[in-house]
């Protein structure tokens, strides 16, 4: 498995086992609506349901027990060894695996967020909740990514100090049997146990994506490591793309249900991909796991060395000096550092879910119909792909820094423009296009390249927590948001929501420009942090 063994790969499978039989003792009830199109609201859980939920409570239990490994919380001293891929290392066959696997990884994650905004309308109907179609509802569907949303803020939290603790592999894993243990959502008779389902997934899919850059980061050859991490953060694009594909396919036939089912099969693939997913050498070091980690080393072309240098112990030193979990992350020497990853994470979500939430209904406003508002977006999304290989080379060939400044002035420019000009341009098409590439596109690859950079410029003893900071801050954004529309407040208008981007992402640029530090392309485990304490 990767070179590395489960800590207790018994009780992993057979926790593993017991939450995927729960999720399909589920399975009864919905495939008993059919006749019904499978409107289940209001029906009474059956007594194979209450033995699936019990199942998959004691298989989440279980797997748990399995993969965290003895003596994990115990606090470690300060390592004597740094690991890096060496300086000359090819692209091999496993790395190539592994990008593969991780990419597949990103998929099955951001589908679960994704997927909220394709079950919303069937979900509004069956359930009579409050919606644009249905303004007599009692409760508001936005209840339902308000509960995703806020899951995902809470995954980046926790997952990101599970990664250092029990380790990068363990997490994701877990991660990947919750995916499957939430599936049940798509059986759920009443809107609370959905709330509670997606509140659950949220977690998992919040917390899967940071821990899986910073796994790249740790196996991938110095040179390659930045390009390759901000493709993987691409495959967000392909999530969508796969989420509205089975949408389409499912819905009509199998309901809004259907999509959330779809995280047994995705998730069960997940697992079974493991032997191909690593773990980070210097976390097995770290736990005396010494032949472990040098045969992930040896599979991977890395190599470790003495931690020599004053600056670099320094570094290290900072998880020791200071105990506190993500405090220490606004502590010296990262202080400026975290504050220039948080406005930008910021920034990203208030774009991501307020900007982008609401402009189809702000086209509407400015005069198009759904159809030509519809393909202005898809025209728009099209158009400003190619963005994210300009990006990955950008930041593999240029510099990660200017990558990050660049990109932002660019989106922050567009969103300046659409605000105090977004009224008008809907009767130029061309320039409404090419300003929409921006804010869609431009924030998903900004998105991709502030993952791959929170996994560079952290030391590795503290690198799950930045990276899991960086994504959690992008989605208190989208709570925030979504907290607007819970209050019945109406969507503001495109010249508000392109402001309320705007703004955050010019203070970012200064933030990157003043405590932006290069990742090291030479490959050192905490390069970045390097040179602040090198500064400090």
């Amino acid at each position: 498995m990767g070179g590395v063994e489960l800590a207790r790969p018994l009780y992993f499978w057979l926790g593993f086992l017991a939450t995927v039989a729960g999720v399909v003792l589920h399975l009864p009830m919905y495939l008993h609506g059919a006749e019904m199109h499978y409107m289940l609201a209001g029906m009474p859980m059956d007594v194979p349901m209450a033995i699936g939920m019990a199942l998959i409570v004691i298989g989440l239990l279980v797997t748990a027990y399995g993969l965290v490994p003895r003596g994990a919380f115990k606090v470690k001293p300060a390592g004597e060894v740094r690991v890096r891929a060496l300086d000359g290392a090819k692209m091999r066959p496993a790395h190539i695996g592994l990008i593969l696997v991780m990419s597949v990884a990103v998929v099955i994650d951001a589908m679960k967020p994704i997927t909220l905004g394709f079950v919303a309308p069937g979900m509004a109907r069956e359930y009579g909740l409050k919606s644009a179609l249905n303004p007599a509802g009692d409760l508001p569907v936005a209840l339902l990514p308000l509960f995703g949303l806020t899951g995902t803020v809470l995954g980046s939290i926790l997952w990101g100090w599970m990664g250092d603790k029990i380790g990068r592999k363990p997490s994701i894993l877990f991660a990947g049997v919750l995916f499957i243990g939430t599936a049940i959502c798509g059986v759920m008779p009443d809107f609370w146990w959905n709330l509670a389902m997606c509140l659950a997934m949220g977690l998992g899919a919040g917390g899967m994506l940071p821990i899986t850059f910073s796994l790249l980061a740790e196996t991938i050859p110095p040179r390659h490591k930045g390009w390759v991490m901000v493709l993987i953060g691409g495959n967000l694009a392909v999530a969508y793309l796969a989420a509205s594909w089975l949408s389409a396919s499912l819905t009509p036939t199998f309901s809004w249900r259907a999509l959330w089912l779809v995280g047994l099969p995705t998730g069960v693939f997940l697992i079974l991909l493991n032997r191909f997913i690593p773990e980070s050498p210097r976390f097995l070091f770290a736990h005396g796991r010494d032949e472990e980690a040098k045969a992930v080393m040896l599979r991977y072309g890395a190599a470790a060395t003495a931690l020599d240098d004053p600056a670099d112990t320094r570094v290290e030193r900072v998880e020791d000096e200071h105990d506190g979990g993500y405090t220490r992350l606004f502590r010296p020497p990262f202080t400026g550092l975290t504050t220039a990853v948080v406005i930008l994470g910021l920034s990203i979500g208030l774009v991501t879910y307020g900007f982008q939430l609401w402009i189809p209904s702000n086209l509407q406003r400015l005069g198009l119909d759904q159809a030509t508002a519809d393909r202005a977006l898809r025209d728009s999304t099209l158009l400003g792909l190619p963005l994210i290989f300009i990006a990955a080379a950008m930041y593999g060939l240029w510099s990660a820094k200017k990558t990050i400044i660049t990109l932002s002035a660019l989106v922050g420019v567009a969103l300046a423009v659409l605000s105090f000009s977004g009224e008008t341009l809907a009767q130029d098409r061309t320039w409404l296009y090419l300003l929409l590439a921006g804010p869609i596109v431009g924030t998903a690859t900004i998105a991709a390249v502030l993952a791959a950079y929170s996994s560079e410029i952290y030391p590795t003893r503290v690198r799950s927590r930045g990276s899991g900071l960086s994504a959690g801050v992008g989605k208190f954004g989208g709570v925030a948001v979504t907290g607007v529309l819970v209050a019945g407040a109406a969507a503001p208008s495109i010249g508000t929501t392109a402001l309320l981007g705007a703004v955050p992402l010019i203070l970012a640029v200064v933030a990157v420009l003043l405590f932006g530090v290069e990742p090291d392309q030479a490959g050192a485990d905490a390069p970045a942090a390097t040179q602040v304490a090198a500064k400090a």
